[in-house]
């Protein structure tokens, strides 16, 4: 199931759902605000968000506040449920990932990551992440090594590919720097490859 309207004021998201529908046009509370709130509260229901805006800051506005897609208007509905059944995959995807791994704690050097709980540490101290950050950095520690072009770490931990959206993992990559490295302009975790790509250190080569 899936909802196109606000939850109420009194009690956001009192029941659980599969995906969530957003407008960006909502009434009183627009619908980029009101996905940053449901991400807020570490809900990470997967949310596709409908936009009549066509230009491309108002779409990455919401890919970088927490939305897992976006569908443009006009639209037909086949398009709608191909979006939503997409999203559905996704979802398949992470939860029979996270049943083979499950309670898996992955650890190189001080930095440690709960999968099962998602939760992260550095050098025992607690790193708040976001949804995206998190999934960021669990798709890079998972693979060590493996070299990712944006395009490819946009289909990976964003659900889609499209051209010209680079800049929203340069962000994200960003932040995850300034929250897991100590030297973010010298990082020992998350490393750049020839300018435009990005891997995981692999402690097996040294």
């Amino acid at each position: 199931m899936y909802s196109t309207t606000a939850p109420q004021r009194s009690s956001p998201l009192a029941r659980p759902y599969d995906a969530i529908v957003l407008d960006i046009m909502l009434p009183r509370l627009d619908g980029l605000a009101l996905c940053q709130a449901i991400r807020q509260q570490k809900i990470h229901t997967p949310i596709l968000m409908l936009t009549a805006r066509s230009t491309e800051v108002d779409r990455v506005i919401g890919l970088e506040l927490g939305a897992d897609n976006y569908l443009t208007k006009p639209f037909s509905i086949r398009e709608l449920q191909a979006r939503v059944k997409a999203l559905f995959r996704r979802v398949d995807s992470y939860s029979a990932r996270g049943r083979v791994s499950q309670r898996a704690v992955l650890t190189v050097d001080d930095l440690v990551i709960d999968v099962d709980r998602r939760r992260v540490s550095l050098a025992g101290v607690p790193v708040t992440l976001t949804a995206k950050e998190f999934d960021l950095l669990l798709c890079f520690a998972q693979h060590p090594g493996r070299v990712y072009t944006r395009e490819k770490l946009l289909d990976a931990v964003w659900g889609y590919s499209h051209n010209g959206y680079g800049h929203t993992v340069n962000s994200h990559i960003n932040r995850l720097r300034s929250k897991i490295e100590r030297d973010p302009s010298n990082p020992r975790f998350v490393l750049t490859v020839w300018s435009v790509e990005y891997k995981f250190r692999d402690v097996s080569e040294g």
